[in-house]
């Protein structure tokens, strides 16, 4: 039996020779299209080879063949999968923008408006290849699919451009060739595997593993060969004997065994560390018929004559996953004895399993009928590549938008129901939160508990296949920033993100509103929003929200606030971020890192905007952490403390501005060293409470200065707690993991 040998894709042994062959002639790239497209414009594919061979001229490859020749390979994989006239014409131009002097405006005369769009949109993404950062990566792939977006043929087009890529990276200098794979198999692997292309994904990812790990690649391939001579005549058994008993009950059928492909059988391998001789699916079997009817009627036959293997069934017809793959899973002790893994499907769904997105009729039809919806509401592939898209909206930083795509790149699924029986397909591992935010951004924001299939549940348990989940919600919640770490699906840790981002947001508006209207009163001047909102294009901010949160951060002074509402007021200079009141001018602040001394312990603290060797403690009441935004507050003759912005004992000062000095963290000094916080809590009265407590902080990796105990209630408990973390991050993340107790009734950070 061949590898793959129902995969139409030709399989890598021939991939890898393919460069070294003659150059497809202009006659044959016009009869492999008419071969199943007789209506196909012969004359626009013999202008667009023409065209593209004059436009490259003698532009060389890395194997020293005409760069031509890459094109009309690419445009040879695309009429494997019999797509229409104008993605072959795209194929063979696809890289004349770019690489030649050839212009859109001329591609669009030449071949029309919807072929140049094609072109060009390739022509964006072609950066993709060969990135150095993964900031640059992000922003690339999200051309890529902002592209695809408007014309999914854009991806057919790219993912045919890097398979021949990869058939072809022996030719490519070392230094880049682990890269370009480890893109490949980062990327366009699972992207191809998510359309539902899955043999271009196997391609993919082998082409991928053979340059990444060539021992293991060399290893695997030759013990799947031994086992493949070995097992010949028992696959041929099972494949006759399945399909004899089926013809025999009148389900006509045909039975194709298929060897798995190597990067597969590796990844379980290491994933379940287990050995290659303890694998028991390294074959398995394919039963195409004609209905869907003749899938649950094949699969009661093969159950009544043979055992089910149970935990094997899958029903992916009812269900079908996200990349429009539907089929039955099944295996069963067959003949011989031998365990079967057995698929069974109809020919339509064969198709749509082998080349996806590819596979829909739509695209025999052109641009129009894609663009018309008709796509959308057939393939749940492409409904999910809108919604991937539409993240890029919301989104605005590339490492954080690559990070959510890969993540639902790559996860297997699982299938939840809503109370309504809407089913909702998510990533294994998936948690209540996740399924919440899959609803709806709305529900997810405002989740504080759940219930999974009647009972209640933590919000991070794991869901499992089949769960009912309800979510309750409260209006006015928000999420906690540590859910950011809890869920797995890019929606949700984006929606996360952007709502801990608003949330903070507010505070630095709230802050920066107070500020810049204690600054209007000290200057005897009215405040109005209208006032501000006249001056906004003065202050080179689109909204009075915008002034407000950059007084908060400290990025800008209220006094310049106030000078472009009064531009003939002479105002005072002030520290960014103290409170403004009095009239005396505010100490210029110097870089250095302070040195601590006096009163509270011994070493540097990583601040900057001190002067040197200045004695310097941390607020008394509550102390401050990295993360926090911190103001200095000198003591005459005593060093200074350091207070985070939002500490109520900073009003003591605010009629003292000559004493606020304007610090930040030092964050490279930071590393590795603990501060001080003060947290409160609520407790149950009840045995074991305060051990439940400090072992969570323990756990954490928090480490406790003091406690303090006082029972308002017989059945209460309040705790204040001082004790040490890295940072904001690690002190939020023990004071999320002590709320979700249930002897926890509160749990905050005091500010002194």
């Amino acid at each position: 039996m061949r590898e793959g040998d129902n995969i139409s894709i030709p399989m890598n042994a021939v991939a890898i020779a393919s460069e070294r062959r003659p150059m497809m002639r202009q006659f044959e790239l016009v009869e492999r299209v008419k071969s199943y497209n007789p209506d196909a414009d012969e004359a626009l594919l013999n202008r667009a080879y023409v065209y593209a061979m004059q436009a490259h001229g003698a532009q060389k490859r890395a194997s020293g063949d005409p760069f031509f020749a890459h094109p009309l390979e690419v445009a040879a994989i695309l009429t494997e999968l019999k797509l229409d006239d104008a993605t072959i014409v795209a194929a063979v131009l696809h890289d004349t923008i770019e690489d030649t002097a050839a212009t859109r405006e001329e591609i669009d005369h030449l071949f029309g408006p919807k072929i140049g769009a094609l072109v060009d949109g390739l022509t964006k993404i072609k950066k993709l290849d060969f990135v150095s950062t993964k900031a640059k990566q992000g922003e690339n792939f999200r051309k890529l699919l902002l592209a695809v977006a408007q014309d999914v043929r854009v991806l057919l087009v790219k993912l045919a451009d890097r398979l021949h890529n990869m058939r072809t990276l022996h030719y490519v200098p070392e230094e880049k060739r682990k890269r370009i794979a480890e893109e490949t198999l980062d990327i366009y692997a699972p992207l191809a595997g998510r359309m539902g292309m899955q043999g271009m994904r196997d391609e993919l990812e082998d082409l991928a593993f053979r340059h990444l790990l060539p021992e293991a690649h060399a290893m695997i391939s030759r013990r799947l060969a031994e086992v493949t001579e070995r097992s010949g005549k028992i696959i041929q058994t099972i494949e006759r004997d399945v399909m004899t008993l089926l013809r025999e009950r009148g389900v006509p059928c045909e039975v194709k065994g298929r060897r798995k492909q190597g990067y597969s059988i590796w990844r379980k391998m290491e994933r379940k560390s287990i050995s290659f001789e303890q694998l028991s699916d390294i074959f398995g079997f394919r039963v195409i018929v004609e209905r869907v009817e003749d899938c649950y009627l094949a699969l009661g036959v093969v159950h009544t004559r043979w055992p089910m293997v149970p935990g094997r069934f899958k029903d992916y017809i009812s269900t079908p996953k996200q990349n429009d793959y539907r089929s039955i899973h099944t295996t069963v002790i067959g003949p011989g004895s031998q365990r079967a893994e057995l698929q069974i499907r109809t020919r339509t769904m064969h198709r749509i399993a082998e080349y996806g997105i590819a596979a829909h009729a739509l695209y025999k039809d052109g641009l129009d009928s894609v663009v018309g919806g008709g796509l959308e509401q057939e393939s749940l592939a492409y409904q999910w590549l809108k919604r991937t898209v539409a993240l890029l909206t919301e989104e605005d930083n590339p490492d954080e938008f690559l990070e959510h795509t890969k993540l639902e790149l790559f996860h297997d699924q699982v299938f939840c129901f809503t109370p309504k029986g809407r089913l909702i397909a998510l990533p294994r591992g998936a948690t209540p939160i996740d399924f919440a935010y899959a609803v709806h951004t709305g529900l997810g924001n405002s989740a504080v508990g759940c219930k999974v299939n009647g009972g209640t549940a933590p919000l991070i348990s794991e869901l499992s296949n089949g769960d009912e989940v309800e979510i309750i919600s409260a209006p006015g919640q928000s999420p906690p920033a540590a859910w950011e770490s809890l869920v797995v699906t890019g929606k949700a840790r984006a929606a996360i993100r952007r709502a801990t981002r608003s949330a903070v947001r507010r505070q630095y508006a709230g802050l920066g509103r107070q500020i810049v209207e204690r600054a209007f009163t000290r200057a005897d001047k009215a405040y109005a929003d209208e006032k501000v909102k006249a001056s906004l294009p003065r202050l080179a901010r689109s909204s009075i929200e915008d002034v407000f949160a950059a007084v908060g951060r400290g990025e800008m002074a209220s006094n310049d606030v106030l000078k472009a509402v009064y531009p003939g007021l002479i105002a005072e200079a002030k520290p960014a971020g103290a409170p403004e009141s009095g009239s005396r001018q505010a100490r210029p602040a110097k870089t250095g890192t302070a040195k601590r001394a006096g009163k509270g312990g011994v070493g540097a603290i990583p601040i900057t905007g001190l002067e040197e060797d200045l004695p310097v403690r941390f607020a008394p009441d509550g102390g401050a952490v990295p993360g926090d935004r911190i103001v200095g507050i000198l003591n005459p003759g005593d060093g200074i403390t350091i207070y985070p912005i939002q500490s109520p004992a900073l009003a003591a000062f605010e009629n003292e501005p000559d004493r606020w000095l304007d610090v930040r963290w030092d964050v490279e000094g930071a590393r590795g060293r603990r501060f001080p916080a003060r947290i409160a809590l609520q407790s149950v009265n009840e045995p074991g409470s305060l051990a439940q407590v400090t072992s969570i902080i323990a756990e954490h990796d928090g480490n406790i200065d003091n406690i303090e105990m006082r029972r308002p209630a017989p059945d209460f408990t309040d705790l204040t707690i001082d004790l040490t973390v890295w940072d904001l991050k690690h002190l939020n993340a023990i004071l999320s993991q002590l709320r979700a107790r249930p002897v926890i009734n509160r749990a905050e950070r005091v500010n002194g």
